[in-house]
């Protein structure tokens, strides 16, 4: 997993507004350095003294100034968490950090195999955390691993408790007692998923019948979907369990949440994914998200649909990135296809909010996404084509251009002859009128000298 996707909400974590009012004051980083650098010489006593370890495992952030001050920034976030752990008097919880440059042995013997990722050592298990690195989301996890993996429902007010969660994936059975055999399965098929699906159990046969329950039986609830899937074969073993989650653990709508955003993101269908953005404290939002868990009640049996849901309160430093880069509105609500790779997007034409559409115009829309007619690749073959075309008008213009500019070539040399020949015409009558004004100079000579010795001779004659 990568913390590329979103830059740290660190700072605002670090220290906030005094009200006058220490109870309520968000606790400011005391300086104290609690986190743990571990190294094949530390790693296993450090490891030892707590009952809970969190391990971040980074990548080295080299000589780039970017990389370093990002990591100091993740540091901090790791430091303010630790504080806050060190005052949970119920387990000895540490921090610790592993170089994926500097201490590649000491992160092949914990068994970590994906560098820039968080992962959580308790008792045998080691728990992988898929959310944003600030430090509020990382506790309130860690707290929820702390948690016993069933949860006991034992009265009306736990009762409506269940039955509140609708943005996770839930299965609730009911059983004899603690010492049941069929209660231990699925307690140990808990602690494979915990703490990312919620496991409920009731010996008491009142909220068994609320439930609609029957002895050894557990129903399984997707995320908003209001009637549950009973799960065939009861009694079940840990692994038959295991098993029917594993085949149906992607829900028709899922929320993105901070703590787990990175796991939603990484489990896409073939590549895309179809995001819904709905503000559910927005009227306009709330009236999508209603239209949403619709199609996906209609849609429950489609193992190729899965909506992710993401409500913009919960990503405030997200949303001018998103905005950017989907070319979208998020003061409304938005649906569309996603590229994971390349984020290119193609998004339903919704009138910025004024025209929600129906469930069926939602459902066939989907259906057009699903079958590829919708997609993100054609959106940009299709702005490919169009910058072909623009390609192919500037060629006919500058055909046109060069074929005028060949007329206009072809008219200045028929000007060019023509002006030649009325030179040549105006240069010959020249030549003539010359000629014409000798002969006439001569004959008027000859003229004179006659009448010069005609005058002689008279002369003579006196």
């Amino acid at each position: 997993m990568k913390w590329t996707w979103v830059l740290v909400a660190v700072l605002l974590s670090i220290a906030g507004l005094s009200s006058g009012n220490e109870s309520l004051d968000f606790p400011e980083y005391d300086g104290k350095d609690r986190v743990h650098d571990l190294n094949a010489k530390n790693y296993k006593s450090v490891m030892k003294k707590y009952d809970v370890m969190v391990v971040y495992y980074h990548d080295h952030p080299g000589s780039s100034r970017v990389a370093q001050r990002q990591f100091e920034i993740e540091e901090l976030a790791l430091e303010l968490a630790a504080q806050v752990l060190d005052e949970f008097d119920d387990e000895d919880i540490g921090v610790g950090l592993i170089d994926a440059k500097h201490d590649k042995v000491v992160a092949k013997k914990l068994g970590l195999d994906e560098s820039d990722s968080i992962f959580i050592f308790t008792d045998d298990e080691v728990i992988e955390y898929d959310g944003e690195l600030s430090a509020d989301t990382l506790v309130e996890f860690i707290f929820d691993v702390l948690e016993d993996p069933v949860e006991i429902i034992d009265n009306s007010r736990e009762l409506k408790g269940f039955k509140n969660i609708e943005e996770d994936i839930k299965l609730v059975g009911y059983f004899k007692s603690h010492k049941s055999e069929h209660f231990d399965a699925f307690a140990d098929a808990a602690e494979e998923f915990h703490p990312h699906i919620k496991f409920f159990a009731t010996f008491n046969a009142k909220v068994a019948k609320a439930l609609e329950l029957k002895l050894n039986e557990v129903d399984f609830y997707e995320p908003f979907i209001e009637d549950p899937v009973v799960i065939p074969g009861k009694p079940y073993s840990e692994e038959e369990l295991v098993d029917f989650i594993e085949d149906n653990d992607r829900p028709t709508l899922r929320k993105l949440q901070p703590h787990n955003m990175y796991e939603i993101w990484d489990d896409d269908m073939d590549g895309e994914h179809i995001i819904a953005f709905a503000e559910e404290s927005d009227p306009d939002g709330f009236e999508f998200l209603e239209i949403l868990k619709q199609v996906a009640e209609d849609n429950t049996d489609n193992p190729d649909l899965s909506i992710v849901w993401i409500d913009p309160d919960d990503f405030p430093l997200l949303l001018p990135h998103w905005e950017k880069t989907f070319g979208i509105d998020l003061s409304s609500p938005q649906i569309g296809v996603v590229d994971t790779g390349d984020s290119d997007s193609v998004w339903m034409d919704m009138d910025d909010g004024e025209d929600l559409p129906s469930v069926d115009e939602l459902e066939d829309w989907i259906e057009d996404a699903l079958s590829g007619e919708i997609d993100p690749d054609h959106d940009d073959d299709d702005d490919d084509d169009d910058d072909d075309d623009d390609d192919d008008d500037d060629d006919d213009d500058d055909d046109d251009d060069d074929d005028d500019d060949d007329d206009d070539d072809d008219d200045d040399d028929d000007d060019d002859d023509d002006d030649d020949d009325d030179d040549d015409d105006d240069d010959d009558d020249d030549d003539d009128d010359d000629d014409d004004d000798d002969d006439d100079d001569d004959d008027d000579d000859d003229d004179d000298d006659d009448d010069d010795d005609d005058d002689d001779d008279d002369d003579d004659d006196y």
